[in-house]
């Protein structure tokens, strides 16, 4: 593969901005490591000479960007010999030759070995290589333990309990760790709490963990209370709303239940009060809990909570709260939920999906425009095309919104007067590149009444309508649209129909189900009843004839709006 152009931008960028920096890494790895460029020593050595001052952060979301995407040797080593945890996702999952990596075992550290070591598709070369280093390679460094706090940070709600002085180690085996280790079902303060200076071999803390074990289990158990005895506990959850801690009940059937997901999981059944609180990360007080089984936790609860943030970084760290068992005039069983309607549904639908799309647009526009920093070409086309399927998106729900106010009798119109010429020269404009691919052209022919109703609802229907039929037009036809109404009538305009749209008569063409590669993305009879319904509402009509499509609205001057309604 020859060092392309895109290399070349990337290489003779100033990098004495820290954004720069940034940026040329993610791109050069992302080239090089998904093999889409070469990995060429001076790109190499490039990165090599920007890692310090990148941050851990980027450099280890670059890493886990390749996983399964086979980046060549070079790049392999030079992430493997960072941190672990940005070497931990690259060595876990590159293919590289036996050859590559026995070349590559002696430059690794004890912690970036033992990912290799938990892998069972290396070559049987590979493994008698790692064998090769001995058992000395088991110890971890105190580098190597601080890389793997680094890659996963402990954090708990208060320390952990003390346990109890464990057996007489076996004489064959090393100094016992001096420092308690916690149960393993409690968190963990602090991992470096639990591990003394200097090196400790893991057969100690295996030791330690079973002579727990073995006291623990000799030790007679407490009956559990009855259930109903307990009449409130404390909880808490991590970031995602699943419960984490547990204090006054009997933990095992609250454990890991999740306060997103409405209904039953396990034991417990709870309803949607959390769910909605937890996306606006928001209190909740009296949501209903039920709670399956013979423990002292079984039987009805009310629980509330409130959200808990860090208060260095401001984000959300989960929620805090307490359970109470119901009062004698409060239902603690989940009420029942009435289906929601078709609309509804829609509503929520369009509510949940015009957010991300169009932040996805925005975004877009960002990159094709470099406001974030230098962009290769390849990319910034990239950055076009999906900027602009975005914005086909954005019209998809838009008429989603429509179709769901129509249906539930909630569309705001406004009267006003709108005239038709400028407004349907407007759309031809618009049009006209569609037009043109499709090898067809957009007539507007004596077209110069005014009609009643609403602007923005009389652009769409309009808009829609010659946007459907221009789509299903045929190279060399023509899309005509002309007024045949008189001065002092109705104004009625008519559509010529395209060959592909004549085959259907009548009403027909409102059941269509486009399966061509041209099809619309919500198909022709989507569209065509959105236009006859927004007809209606606007007090006009849409009729299917034989060769054209009459569409019938209100005049300025005869007819006022009465179908406004309030949304």
């Amino acid at each position: 593969m020859r060092f392309d152009d895109t290399l070349q931008t990337v290489l003779t960028t100033d990098l004495s901005h820290p954004q720069a920096r940034q940026s040329a890494w993610r791109q050069l790895v992302d080239l090089i490591g998904r093999r889409r460029a070469s990995a060429d020593p001076r790109a190499i050595a490039l990165l090599a000479d920007i890692r310090d001052a990148v941050p851990q952060s980027v450099r280890a979301a670059s890493a886990r960007a390749l996983v399964f995407a086979n980046p060549p040797a070079t790049l392999v080593r030079l992430l493997a010999e960072d941190t672990l945890t940005v070497a931990a996702p690259v060595l876990a999952s590159a293919r590289l030759d036996a050859a590559e990596w026995v070349a590559l075992l002696p430059d690794l550290t004890p912690s970036t070995r033992s990912v290799l070591r938990n892998r069972r598709d290396l070559p049987a070369e590979v493994e008698r290589a790692l064998a090769s280093f001995g058992p000395a390679d088991m110890v971890l460094t105190d580098q190597s333990a601080a890389d793997a706090s680094t890659a996963q940070p402990a954090t708990a709600l208060e320390a952990p309990a003390q346990l109890p002085e464990a057996e007489p180690m076996p004489a064959r085996m090393a100094e016992p760790v001096e420092a308690p280790i916690a149960p393993v079902s409690e968190p963990v303060l602090d991992a470096r709490a639990a591990v003394p200076e200097g090196p400790f071999r893991i057969a100690d803390v295996v030791a330690r963990i079973n002579a727990y074990q073995r006291q623990a289990d000799s030790k007679p158990r407490r009956p559990a209370a009855a259930p109903g005895i307990v009449t409130s506990f404390r909880f808490e959850t991590d970031s995602r709303g699943v419960l984490s801690r547990v204090d006054g009940v009997e933990r095992g059937p609250l454990l890991g239940l999740s306060l997103a997901r409405a209904g039953e999981t396990g034991l417990a059944q709870i309803d949607g009060v959390p769910g909605g609180a937890l996306r606006r990360r928001a209190a909740f007080s009296n949501a209903r809990l039920r709670v399956g089984g013979s423990s002292d936790a079984a039987g009805d609860w009310r629980i509330s909570g409130v959200p808990s943030f860090d208060p260095a970084s401001g984000r959300f760290i989960g929620y805090r709260g307490s359970a109470r068992r119901p009062r004698s005039d409060e239902r603690a069983e989940p009420a029942p939920t009435p289906a929601p309607s078709t609309a509804d549904s829609l509503r929520q639908l369009v509510h949940e999906l015009r957010t991300p799309a169009g932040a996805i647009s925005s975004f877009a526009e960002m990159i094709e425009a470099q406001m974030l920093g230098p962009v290769p070409p390849v990319y910034r086309g990239q950055a076009g095309v999906i900027r602009q399927q975005a914005r086909d998106l954005l019209g998809v729900i838009d008429d989603l919104d429509l179709a769901a106010r129509i249906e539930e009798d909630a569309l705001d119109l406004r009267p006003g007067t709108v005239p038709l010429a400028p407004l349907l020269a407007e759309i031809a404009g618009e049009l006209a590149p569609l037009a043109e691919l499709r090898g067809a052209s957009l007539s507007v022919e004596g077209v110069d009444t005014v009609v009643r109703g609403d602007r923005r609802a009389v652009e769409r229907l309009l808009s829609r309508l010659l946007a459907t039929l221009v789509s299903a037009a045929r190279s060399g036809e023509t899309i005509r649209v002309e007024a045949l109404a008189g001065a002092h009538e109705a104004p009625v305009l008519a559509f010529a129909r395209p060959a592909a749209l004549d085959a259907y008569p009548g009403d027909a063409l409102l059941a269509i189900d486009d399966e061509g590669e041209d099809a619309a993305l919500l198909g022709t009879g989507f569209a065509m009843r959105l236009v006859r319904n927004l007809a209606k509402e606007l007090g006009g009509a849409l009729l299917f004839e034989p060769g054209q499509l009459i569409l019938r609205l209100p005049s300025a001057d005869t007819i006022p709006l009465g179908q406004a309604h309030g949304g």
